[in-house]
């Protein structure tokens, strides 16, 4: 099936956040660099690509995201006891204590691989992950004087490198390949992500998590675009599309396996494996048991159609409307996530069970 063009990407203001609590870990980390997309994004979207498309809203800090209140990335800076993560492009210049170079729309590969496979539904700024590491590599003068000062320094902080690849699939997806096709992707990407580590790992990083993918046939905007009349291709536990997500779990079992090969290759450092895809398939099969009342697949700021996304209507755009409660669901935007379902994955990674190992197991190490 071929899709639908790709509808523009707005960020939504967050009107309303709910409080959590973290028992804060302090002094363990010193700062927090994190690479990836819209799933980890704390403004670099809106400050690059404002001038490109000049409709995006300019939002007040801290809540440039997608999202109705903090990531992930968030949480982890709150429980290490460190400032949420500024933007790499902000600027303060101020990254003594991290920064932030992921961009909404972010993919692992670099622009060049898709224009060379035909793949033109891309970002129109490129914000891959390896030129998110060169921006890395220019940022360390506010940080460190030299090179062995940069790896005293990146020994103490924890490096987060992800959520990569959803991006590169679907890009490739909303160009006709179909998803066997777009499995022959997954050596590629992951090879991207491990060679990431590498050199972080080679600048002095002792700690990095890496993220795997979500369950994209659990993702609203998906469920909408690649819709079907066949039962069959429906898991009937969850609602969700069953060969999407089968694209995801490969990348996360061949992410797993080179994560692996990385610990033993580097027996200094600690690569954790930070999982997506279990918690929020666990959140479409028993929502209520997490607290999301209104479900896992209904979006909260849409514009109607059976999951609440319309891509004429959805968040950010005329036509589109907030739920009341937005807690109460797993789907912000009908993309990304809401605050109390990245605060929920968040504390698996840092408490377990989703991640491999704990941070906290890390920590004690």
């Amino acid at each position: 099936m071929k899709a639908p063009a790709r509808p523009l990407l707005l960020l939504s203001l967050c009107l309303s956040c709910l409080s959590f609590g973290f028992a804060i870990s302090t002094g363990y980390y010193n700062a927090i660099f994190s690479f990836g997309d819209s799933f980890s994004d704390t403004g670099n979207f809106v400050i690059m690509e404002s001038p490109v498309l000049p409709n995006i809203p300019v939002f007040p800090p801290p809540y440039a995201r997608c999202s109705n209140g903090r990531l992930v990335i968030d949480f982890l800076a709150e429980y290490f006891g460190l400032p949420l993560l500024p933007p790499s492009h902000s600027i303060s210049k101020n990254f003594t204590q991290g920064a932030n170079f992921a961009v909404i729309g972010a993919t692992a590969l670099p622009l060049e691989y898709f224009k060379k496979n035909n793949i033109y539904d891309i970002p129109p700024i490129n914000s891959s992950l390896p030129v998110q590491l060169d921006w890395f590599d220019d940022l360390k003068q506010y940080v460190c004087n030299s090179t062995q000062e940069c790896k005293d320094f990146f020994r103490r902080s924890l490096f987060v490198v992800g959520e990569f690849g959803g991006n590169d699939y679907s890009f490739a997806m909303k160009s006709g390949r179909t998803v066997e096709q777009v499995k022959g992707m997954v050596p590629t990407v992951v090879d991207a992500l491990c060679a990431a580590v590498e050199k972080l790992i080679n600048d002095g990083a002792r700690h990095v998590l890496v993220p795997g993918n979500l369950p994209s046939g659990c993702i609203p905007i998906m469920l909408t675009f690649y819709q079907s009349s066949n039962k069959d291709h429906y898991d009937p536990r969850t609602g969700c599309l069953k060969g999407m997500n089968s694209l995801a779990l490969y990348h996360n079992a061949v992410l797993r396996i080179e994560l692996e090969k990385l610990n033993k290759k580097y027996p200094e450092a600690r690569v954790i494996y930070g999982d997506y895809y279990g918690p929020v398939v666990q959140f479409a099969r028993t929502p209520e048991l997490y607290g999301f009342t209104n479900g896992a697949l209904m979006v909260c700021c849409g514009g109607g159609g059976p999951y609440n996304y319309n891509a004429s209507a959805s968040c950010g755009l005329p036509g589109a409307i907030q739920c009341t409660e937005p807690n109460s669901h797993v789907s912000w935007d009908g993309i990304h996530l809401t605050e109390a379902a990245y605060h929920y994955i968040a504390n698996g990674w840092i408490k377990g069970p989703y991640a491999y190992p704990p941070l906290i197991s890390v920590m004690e190490e």
